[in-house]
């Protein structure tokens, strides 16, 4: 999400966040990308999608908990409760703000992907370069290593360092192998459905399709997470649980 661009224009020129917190979030992830990325090729990433899923399946219990009202569904105030629990100092303004943000069905009541994606938003804004390396900067460092990873994800992708992923910057990450790895391409169009017919350029534009929701060319950070979430299978537990309340 962000301003319009004109064709040839690059993102990192004349690109004018929509909001205060996008503006935020692209601030941190810049700020992450001048220590670089672990991870060396897109086939990484894809590896480690079965452990980063079991570690977000995990925070169900987090998410009941704060759910106070049992409900399915987080509300404002309930996140507010959430924020003074885990000591997170953010301003109401900023609580509302990621508030707005992550509730994507705007039905006031934050789902179980929308939570994992605000927390790991949280986790993001709260970064300080100076306790880089701190175990834990939420009272959740099981979860906060996932986070991490995520991260360091996003960081792989976004090659100039501006804190958004464009398209070409999908296909350069699908290209890149490490020594004695498989292709990175062939790896991925087999882990989102693709045959081996297709090439690395029609599997980075389903990719990029499937995360850049507003369709302006660039992936946020926060786009980024939605898609992970749908990749990894958090939207099927809704599904599964919401099937279970009907019977």
């Amino acid at each position: 999400m962000g301003g319009v661009l004109g064709k040839g224009d690059s993102p990192r020129k004349g690109w004018i966040p929509e909001t205060k917190l996008e503006a935020k979030m692209v601030e941190a992830m810049q700020r992450r990308a001048s220590v670089g990325s672990a991870m060396k090729s897109f086939n990484s990433i894809i590896l480690k999608f079965p452990k980063i899923d079991e570690s977000l399946r995990n925070c169900k219990t987090i998410f009941k908990q704060f759910d106070e009202d049992s409900n399915g569904a987080i509300d404002p105030e309930e996140l507010k409760h959430c924020f003074h629990k885990l000591e997170i100092s953010f301003t109401e303004e900023e609580i509302n703000d990621l508030f707005e943000a992550c509730d994507i069905s705007e039905n006031k009541g934050m789902k179980f992907n929308e939570f994992i994606v605000l927390l790991c938003l949280v986790y993001l804004l709260k970064e300080d370069p100076a306790a880089l390396h701190a175990k834990s900067r939420m009272g959740l460092p099981n979860l906060e290593a996932t986070f991490e990873t995520l991260v360091d994800a996003f960081v792989f992708l976004d090659k100039n360092k501006d804190g958004y992923v464009s398209k070409g910057e999908m296909v350069q990450a699908i290209n890149e192998t490490t020594s004695g790895e498989r292709s990175s391409g062939r790896i991925a169009m087999k882990r989102f459905g693709q045959d081996f017919s297709s090439d690395e350029l029609k599997l980075a534009d389903i990719i990029g399709k499937e995360m850049d929701w507003d369709k302006n060319g660039t992936v946020t950070f926060k786009e980024f997470l939605f898609a992970f979430t749908r990749w990894v299978g958090i939207d099927d537990i809704e599904d599964e649980e919401d099937g279970e309340d009907k019977v």
